[in-house]
């Protein structure tokens, strides 16, 4: 004990002592109690006279506490509750043994004023309402017997931060948990089997090392991360989950797979003899290297429960995939009625670097306790390696600790040594307890270390020779194991060597037979998919079109309010107009086709969910999905009426945070989940989608070819060039050019297009849209339920159509009536290409110009049109971009055999569909010899480093311009 620097211990006024739980007011309370109960012991409480019969010695049954003032149980009490708040800042936690921290001064004794004469001395610290060492139940120790305990609890192998956490309840859950007098001691059988798994995960890694010399971001250094993620999920499952979602970087994804998971061994390794052979129906897609890949197994746990457990698929960007596997779980939550969020859990394993730098980690972290995202905590596994590739701690983050950004949650951090096994596998349990009884995040921080750098064929000492000094001689959490086990006589040399032999013997095995491993796509593909096509498989389609009876019925429900309900004037006169449209059949406008969509599909029993930034009113306050009752602040949304006992959350429209990355994650996971719903995100602007860029090109682009993952995910981007100045000027632009760019349609081949053959869209990475009338939105909405196959969906939504008086529809074009004009030879359905709307034959010489636009700007050109009477200019607008609807170019080339060719947009030549039209439209031009890519001439504005200019008068002057030119009369 440190006792130099303190002075003997003097008597002091209650008053004089502060601290967070003891404040002044606190205190003066105490010194004023304790002089009524000397007047008289009945004027106060009977605990509070119990307390101070124990504190003055004065107990008819005196528990042997000698003299002890008041003042020396506050300041015993502050020393307990240091070591509770900063226990862990001197808790063993590095495995190298390289950690400098000094421990903190306050948990030395002395500076409370206890010497080594009171080492031996008996004190009672009960308090009420306290848990653990403070519980008013505790008997008396001896102040050596309290430090012993308050040592063992807090600065052994795991240190623990829970202070921060503003609930009692929890606080004292815990306490009981880390506090209990006797240390949890595992049983020799529970031993055995922790060996057993700490064997296979360290064989594992030894194994792979021996076939091959090839990257595989082993677990080395952090193997008792298989048997703590094992005792885990089987202590989770005991407590009743059903079903683990995994997220996961790149280390150790292969042993969590093989030995967690239990992804096949022979299937890991036939992929890492070569790659995954195409499956029997030839989807294989192009493939990812080994340690992104994910699977999803049935298996049992230690107590003879079955749990299932799936591994989310994700790219090299670290954390990207967390709020995926957090939707994922939501999801799944949904359909099996999980409401409670008992029976479907996430864990997300994390880099140390990775978790306090990226900032996807704070945005998920944040959606854990929204109403519409919240899954009922995810515990979160740092594999912290002390080192992020080859930048040091000090220079990767500003905190103490790698899961600091945690603290904002109120989540518990047990941070634990990576070389104590059975200490992990007691963190990894208790965060297992805490995440079922209480429903909330919690973090287990496993400090270790790599013990081959970064990856296998890297060389870590060129930037950390001091630590690969040390590691390079350091034993493997597995020879530690086994040495304290067998000098402890719990287990035997031979009991060891068994293990060993049966584990290499099932390697060899498994290794033997992946030479002859052939894949299949269900080993991908949820029971939800069962029946959906791959790109092979032909998918044909539907018409989208919805009998006028049922339009009618769910009109009405979605434009009524009750009749006790309260809106804001302008709200009713809205739910009136939408009502009139419904009942006239005309001027349908685009919030009013919207809510018919999803009004539609909710009655087909399908799920709709709707997710980001003021969707439930819109940005442009257009939807007023949900209602406010201006005298009790009540919400009501028609949405959840729209059939008789509609199941809560059938449909979702939910304000999310003010999140890309994060949410949008979210609603990819969500819509993995089940292809039977239609989910959405809608962006605030279309450019705010830029925040969220990681998952547009690593998931909804690539996952398909990637993993095999379809999504019938729909982005909404608000895009259009209204001209609103400097402060809206830049959210014009969805910026449309790169989800085009990201297209993998070839621009010179022409694909099969004849409508019973036709593959397109499933062949296509995505749909890119850029839709004019309510009506055609409508039928790409329900387009994307409507067939045997799911593609991701990305809508140019527009401003300033959302109110203009030509973007309307009639509402017969919504049914499945023939004779109607809104119904072609195809039936009632979406629209690829809108015809000019003049009533043109099928051949056409007169007409001098074809015009062929996407978007708002029709309406301006049609306008234009008017005013000049150039009825010899036809215009027609390609409402799907993406993947070009070549058949329809195609036809209207031939109707104007004798057309300039021009193509107009707003939008800088560099940032809207130029760029990516112009090659394609010169590859339809050329199969019908009219012309080709030099042919087609460009109106719109030059290229530009920014989306739009910030002066009002410079944009009308522009579009006026560029209005102009598609029209003229004179030759381009």
């Amino acid at each position: 004990m440190q006792t130099a620097a303190a002075s003997a211990p003097r008597s002091v006024p209650l008053s004089r002592l502060t601290d967070n739980f003891l404040d002044g007011t606190s205190s003066v309370y105490l010194e004023e109690l304790q002089r009524a109960w000397e007047a008289d012991p009945k004027s106060v409480d009977e605990s509070w006279d119990n307390f101070f019969q124990n504190f003055t010695g004065k107990a008819a049954s005196s528990p042997g506490v000698s003299g002890q003032t008041i003042q020396e149980s506050m300041r015993l009490l502050l020393l307990v509750r240091a070591y509770q708040v900063n226990g862990h800042m001197k808790a063993k936690l590095d495995p190298l043994g390289l950690d400098e921290r000094v421990p903190p001064e306050d948990l030395n004794p002395a500076l409370y004023g206890f010497t080594e004469a009171d080492l031996d001395r008996e004190f009672f610290i009960g308090v009420w309402r306290m848990s653990g060492f403070l519980s008013e139940n505790r008997p008396v120790q001896t102040l050596r017997a309290i430090l012993k305990r308050l040592e063992q609890a807090y600065c052994g192998t795991i240190g623990y931060e829970y202070m921060h956490i503003s609930d009692r309840e929890k606080c004292n859950w815990l306490r009981e948990k880390i506090e209990q007098h006797v240390p949890s001691k595992y049983s020799k059988e529970r031993q055995i089997t922790i060996l057993d798994r700490l064997i296979w995960g360290t064989k594992f890694e030894n194994f792979l090392a021996q076939k091959w010399t090839a990257k595989r971001f082993g677990l080395e250094g952090c193997e008792t991360l298989i048997p703590g993620m094992k005792e885990q999920i089987d202590r989770a499952a005991d407590l009743g989950v059903e079903s683990v979602v995994i997220g996961m970087p790149h280390r150790g994804r292969l042993n969590v797979l093989g030995n967690v998971v239990r992804k096949p061994l022979r299937q890991i390794f036939s992929e890492f003899a070569g790659g995954t052979k195409p499956a029997e129906s030839g989807y294989s897609g192009s493939g990812d290297v080994k340690y992104h890949l994910g699977t999803s197994y049935d298996r049992p746990t230690r107590t003879g429960k079955h749990i299932h457990l799936s591994l989310v698929a994700n790219p090299s960007h670290l954390e990207a995939v967390d709020p995926v596997v957090v939707g994922k779980t939501r999801a799944k939550q949904y359909y099996s009625d999980d409401f409670e969020r008992k029976k479907n859990m996430a864990i997300l394993l994390h880099g140390d670097g990775s978790f306090s730098g990226q900032g996807v980690v704070y945005e998920t972290l944040h959606l854990s306790d929204l109403p519409n995202y919240t899954t009922g905590g995810t515990i979160h596994i740092v594999v912290n390696n002390q080192v992020a590739f080859t930048t040091d701690p000090r220079s990767s983050r500003s905190s103490p600790y790698c899961t600091d950004v945690a603290k904002a949650l109120n989540a518990p951090i047990f941070h634990v040594n990576g070389d104590d096994v059975e200490a992990v596998v007691h963190a990894c349990e208790l965060a297992a307890e805490w995440r079922c009884q209480f429903k909330a995040d919690v973090v287990v921080d496993i400090v270790c270390y790599r013990r081959f750098g970064h990856n296998e064929i890297d060389e870590p000492s060129f930037t950390q020779p001091k630590m690969y000094q040390v590691i390079k001689n350091h034993p493997t959490s597995l020879e530690l194991y086994e040495k304290k086990l067998i000098e402890s006589g719990q287990i035997s040399e031979e009991t060891v060597k068994k293990i060993h032999d049966k584990v290499y013997g099932i390697l060899s095995e498994e290794f033997e037979n992946s030479k002859d491993y052939v894949p299949k796509t269900q080993d991908w593909l949820a029971a939800y998919w069962s029946g959906f096509k791959s790109p092979e498989q032909l998918s044909r389609l539907r018409n989208t079109g919805v009998k006028p009876e049922v339009l009618k019925n769910v009109g009405k429900k979605i434009t009524t309010l009750p009749p006790s309900f309260t809106p804001h004037r302008a709200i009713k006169r809205v739910y009136e107009q939408r009502a009139q449209m419904i009942e006239t059949g005309d001027g349908v406008d685009w919030a009013t086709a919207e809510a018919l969509a999803f009004a539609t599909l909710l009655a087909e029993g399908n799920h709709v969910r709707l997710s980001g930034q003021d969707v439930e009113r819109g940005t442009f306050s257009h939807r007023h999905a949900v209602v406010h009752d201006q005298e009790t602040g009540e919400r009501y949304c028609p949405l959840d009426h729209v059939v008789t006992n509609q199941k809560e959350e059938m449909f979702t429209v939910s304000n999310s945070s003010l999140s890309e990355f994060g949410v949008l994650g979210f609603e990819l996971g969500y819509s993995m989940e089940n292809p039977n719903s239609l989910v959405c995100w809608e962006a605030q602007f279309g450019d705010f989608a830029n925040g969220a860029q990681v998952i547009f090109d690593q998931f909804l682009s690539s996952g398909e070819a990637k993993w095999l993952r379809q999504t019938g995910l729909v982005c909404m981007l608000p895009h259009g060039y209204d001209g609103q100045g400097p402060e809206h000027s830049k959210h014009s632009s969805a910026r449309l050019a790169r989800f085009l760019q990201m297209s993998d349609d070839h621009p010179f081949v022409i694909p099969e297009m004849e409508v019973s053959l036709r593959k397109q869209i499933q062949e296509c990475n995505c749909q890119v849209v850029n839709v004019t009338t309510p009506a055609n939105y409508f039928h790409v909405l329900r387009r994307q339920l409507h067939r045997d196959f799911r593609k991701p969906l990305i809508i140019m939504s527009p401003k300033n159509l959302l109110r203009h008086s030509s973007c309307r529809s009639n509402l017969s074009e919504f049914d499945d009536v023939q004779g109607h004009p809104g119904f072609d030879k195809q039936g009632t359905r979406f629209k690829r290409l809108v015809k000019d709307k003049n009533d043109h034959g099928t051949v056409e010489p007169e007409i001098r110009r074809l015009v062929l636009c996407s978007g708002k700007v029709y309406y301006e050109l049609d306008e234009e049109r008017e005013r000049v009477g150039a009825k010899d200019v036809a215009i027609c607008r390609v409402e799907q971009l993406c993947p070009v609807p070549y058949d329809l170019l195609q036809r209207e080339l031939k109707r104007y055999p004798n057309a300039d060719v021009v193509w107009c947009q707003e939008e800088p030549m560099n940032m809207g569909a130029f760029s990516y039209i112009a090659p394609r439209l010169g590859t339809a031009m050329l199969s019908v010899n009219r012309g080709s890519f030099g042919d087609i001439k460009y109106v719109g504005r030059p290229p530009s480093a920014a989306t739009a200019t910030g002066f009002a008068a410079v944009h009308k002057m522009e579009q006026t311009e560029l209005v102009q030119k598609a029209l003229q009369a004179e030759k381009m």
